[in-house]
């Protein structure tokens, strides 16, 4: 019986995987994959947006309150796929760790699915993997929050939403567990620290943050070291509480439906007093630096060129998202056409901003061969002053445009990516109509715009510069462009090396 059970679920979820393919294959296809070659095509912009998509109403998301303060946001789907995603947001993450315990919400979040009162780890796995179900819990170091997310057949909505319960209120952090977690840890921070892309992005993180909460990328050694389940079952007891939460589901349910359910599973869920996320204010950025961490005998230098961002509200957001899609962003992208194209100094390049409850970062990346290092930072800094000095062709502007409103209607083909559309607006504040006026903002945006937001974020004057390479054959190089302080491979500073730059 329960043979034939997992069978049956499994022929769904494939007939579900063929459905979602089909109505998004281009998209998947593409994420992720270094860009095709576009060398001897010629980039028209002539590719048209459906006007319709300018004009574009969104099914409005169906909102309740449970009498312990829990937040539910559903959205309804048009109920020709009998799927649904769920995702328990916690307003408490990483960001408000405390100064000595930072990685804490990321490390409970991890453990939480290690064991509950009901189920051990295994149990629990194995409980999921007979329904075709998927159960996962994060927190990043610098997120103003964490989640517990769950997927499946609607079939199965009553199971998974007992096990989604369990893991939110009664995960039980067995010591076990957390040693076993640390140990594994503990064990790949070599391997992680000889990775050069990490080395370069913790090292500009730490450039432009400084003592921020944002400086940090991931979970100190010594916090992993000295961490205890008890500390675990303190900061979920103080955190996990319904009226610090929103509950936002998706798919193939109705909120009639769901709310008999959710208060059977969270109605006598208790109150809390979790604390209220306060940040201290971003630092004033400093002069234009080289960090050059050195890697004896590699063939490559890695770079990570980095100026302060915006906040995630900030009016600026879609003009800058539109003038990194022309910079950076793709295989039609200048940095793209020039460094990898026609110079050829690397197969990947690109730039890309982030944003949220603190101001992100506008950074540009590759790896290049050591022989081409002073070739490649050349590069980087004439594409950066050509966006800001001269206006982007109406080509340009208009394919990078399309771009991003083609993809932004990919987007809204299955729940789980309309679903993060909502949570995005309900943790900013964003207005009700942001996601409706999303496109028309987009295709507003001007060549004035462009060079605006280019000159105002890419700051020439307070660049970050991290380049992770043989210090030997790359310093005097280097030294050309700016002054230049050495690190080790653990992040210790080494020795300075000063020039006047160029």
């Amino acid at each position: 019986m329960k043979e034939t059970k997992m069978l049956r679920t499994r022929i769904l979820i494939a007939i579900v995987c063929i459905a979602l393919f089909a109505s998004s294959a281009y998209a998947q296809g593409m994420a992720g994959q270094t860009p095709t070659s576009t060398k001897g095509a010629v980039i028209k912009g002539k590719a048209p947006v459906n006007k319709s998509l300018l004009r574009v109403v969104l099914p409005k998301a169906q909102e309740a309150t449970l009498k312990n303060g829990l937040h539910v946001v559903l959205l309804e789907s048009n109920h020709r796929l009998p799927i649904f995603s769920m995702e328990m947001v916690v307003m408490s993450g990483g960001l408000s760790d405390p100064a000595d315990m930072r990685g804490l919400a990321s490390i409970t979040a991890l453990q939480m699915r290690e064991g509950t009162a009901k189920h051990k780890s295994r149990e629990l796995a194995e409980a999921l993997d007979t329904i075709g179900a998927t159960l996962n819990a994060n927190s990043g170091v610098n997120s103003p929050t964490s989640s517990v997310s769950a997927s499946g057949l609607t079939d199965n909505l009553d199971q998974i939403l007992e096990l989604f319960t369990e893991v939110i209120r009664t995960p039980t952090f067995p010591a076990e567990e957390l040693e076993r977690y640390r140990s594994r840890t503990l064990a790949a921070q070599p391997q992680l620290r000889s990775n050069p892309g990490f080395l370069a992005q913790e090292r500009l993180n730490q450039a432009i943050y400084g003592t921020h909460p944002a400086a940090l990328v991931q979970t100190p050694p010594e916090v992993i070291k000295k961490i205890t389940s008890a500390d675990l079952v303190k900061y979920h007891a103080q955190t996990y509480v319904p009226n610090n939460a929103t509950l936002f589901i998706a798919g193939d349910v109705t909120l009639k439906d769901m709310l008999p359910r959710l208060e059977k599973n969270f109605g006598d869920w208790q109150r809390g007093t979790a604390t209220t996320l306060t940040l201290p204010p971003v630092p004033a950025q400093a002069e234009t630096k080289i960090h050059l961490i050195n890697r004896p005998g590699s063939v490559q230098t890695v770079f990570q060129i980095g100026s302060l961002g915006i906040e995630r509200t900030d009016p600026d957001y879609v003009a800058l998202t539109v003038m990194n899609r022309i910079l950076g962003q793709g295989p039609s992208a200048r940095l793209f056409l020039n460094i990898r194209e026609d110079k050829g100094y690397t197969y990947s390049v690109g730039s890309n901003v982030s944003s949220g409850k603190y101001r992100g970062l506008f950074t540009a990346q590759s790896p290049v061969r050591t022989d081409v290092t002073e070739g490649t930072i050349r590069e980087f800094m004439n594409e950066f002053k050509r966006i800001r000095d001269e206006k982007v062709s109406d080509t340009e502007l208009q394919s990078a445009k399309n771009a991003i409103i083609g993809g932004f209607a990919f987007t809204l083909e299955t729940p789980t990516t309309r679903l993060n559309n909502i949570i995005t607006q309900k943790v900013y504040n964003l207005p009700a109509n942001y996601w409706d006026t999303y496109p028309a903002k987009v295709e507003a945006i001007t060549t004035a715009d462009v060079q605006r937001v280019a000159q105002k974020y890419i700051d020439l004057n307070h660049l970050q510069i991290v380049a992770v390479g043989d210090a030997s054959k790359t310093r005097d190089v280097l030294a050309k462009f700016g002054s230049v302080q050495e690190y080790d491979g653990d992040g210790k500073p080494m020795r300075n090396a000063s020039a006047g730059g160029q």
